[in-house]
Protein backbone atom coordinates (compact mmCIF):
# COMPACT_ATOMS: atom_id res chain seq x y z
CA UNK A 1 0.00 0.00 0.00
CA UNK A 2 1.26 3.46 -0.96
CA UNK A 3 1.72 6.09 1.91
CA UNK A 4 -0.46 9.03 0.70
CA UNK A 5 1.52 12.70 0.80
CA UNK A 6 0.53 14.44 3.66
CA UNK A 7 0.62 17.73 1.14
CA UNK A 8 -1.99 16.85 -0.58
CA UNK A 9 -3.85 16.21 2.13
CA UNK A 10 -3.61 19.41 3.47
CA UNK A 11 -3.73 21.12 0.32
CA UNK A 12 -7.14 19.32 -0.43
CA UNK A 13 -8.33 19.99 3.01
CA UNK A 14 -6.97 24.25 2.97
CA UNK A 15 -8.41 24.40 -0.45
CA UNK A 16 -12.05 23.56 1.52
CA UNK A 17 -11.58 26.37 3.33
CA UNK A 18 -10.76 28.92 0.62
CA UNK A 19 -14.23 30.42 -0.14
CA UNK A 20 -13.61 31.63 3.69
CA UNK A 21 -10.47 33.99 3.09
CA UNK A 22 -7.96 34.19 0.25
CA UNK A 23 -4.94 32.96 2.61
CA UNK A 24 -5.73 29.86 2.26
CA UNK A 25 -6.23 29.66 -0.78
CA UNK A 26 -2.97 30.48 -1.89
CA UNK A 27 -1.99 28.17 0.82
CA UNK A 28 -3.70 25.27 -0.68
CA UNK A 29 -1.84 26.36 -4.51
CA UNK A 30 1.43 26.38 -2.81
CA UNK A 31 0.99 23.12 -1.20
CA UNK A 32 -1.37 21.17 -3.76
CA UNK A 33 2.38 22.27 -6.12
CA UNK A 34 4.31 21.05 -3.39
CA UNK A 35 2.66 17.77 -3.38
CA UNK A 36 2.78 17.24 -7.14
CA UNK A 37 6.79 17.41 -7.27
CA UNK A 38 6.67 15.16 -3.52
CA UNK A 39 4.26 12.59 -5.97
CA UNK A 40 6.53 13.07 -9.18
CA UNK A 41 9.63 12.17 -7.10
CA UNK A 42 8.75 9.41 -5.25
CA UNK A 43 8.73 7.28 -7.97
CA UNK A 44 5.17 6.10 -7.57
CA UNK A 45 6.19 5.16 -3.66
CA UNK A 46 3.48 8.24 -2.69
CA UNK A 47 0.11 8.50 -3.78
CA UNK A 48 -2.45 11.63 -3.64
CA UNK A 49 -2.09 13.26 -7.31
CA UNK A 50 -5.90 13.39 -7.05
CA UNK A 51 -6.16 15.06 -3.67
CA UNK A 52 -3.10 18.05 -4.53
CA UNK A 53 -5.15 18.82 -7.71
CA UNK A 54 -8.16 19.03 -6.15
CA UNK A 55 -6.57 21.48 -3.48
CA UNK A 56 -4.62 23.44 -6.30
CA UNK A 57 -8.37 23.89 -7.85
CA UNK A 58 -10.39 24.27 -5.02
CA UNK A 59 -7.36 27.41 -3.89
CA UNK A 60 -7.94 29.19 -7.50
CA UNK A 61 -11.85 28.58 -7.26
CA UNK A 62 -11.70 31.01 -3.71
CA UNK A 63 -8.90 33.47 -5.01
CA UNK A 64 -10.91 33.50 -8.44
CA UNK A 65 -14.60 33.91 -6.38
CA UNK A 66 -12.87 36.59 -3.57
CA UNK A 67 -11.39 38.50 -6.44
CA UNK A 68 -14.61 38.69 -8.33
CA UNK A 69 -16.42 39.76 -5.74
CA UNK A 70 -13.55 42.49 -4.00
CA UNK A 71 -14.24 43.93 -8.03
CA UNK A 72 -17.91 44.25 -7.91
CA UNK A 73 -17.50 45.87 -4.59
CA UNK A 74 -15.39 48.42 -6.05
CA UNK A 75 -17.32 48.77 -9.01
CA UNK A 76 -20.57 49.18 -6.34
CA UNK A 77 -18.46 51.71 -4.29
CA UNK A 78 -17.32 53.50 -7.26
CA UNK A 79 -20.64 53.81 -9.20
CA UNK A 80 -22.62 55.25 -6.27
Amino acid sequence: MRATSGLAIASLVTGLFAWCFVVPGIVAIVLGHLALEQIDRSGGATAGRGMAIAGIVLGWIGVALLGVLVLAWFVAVVTI
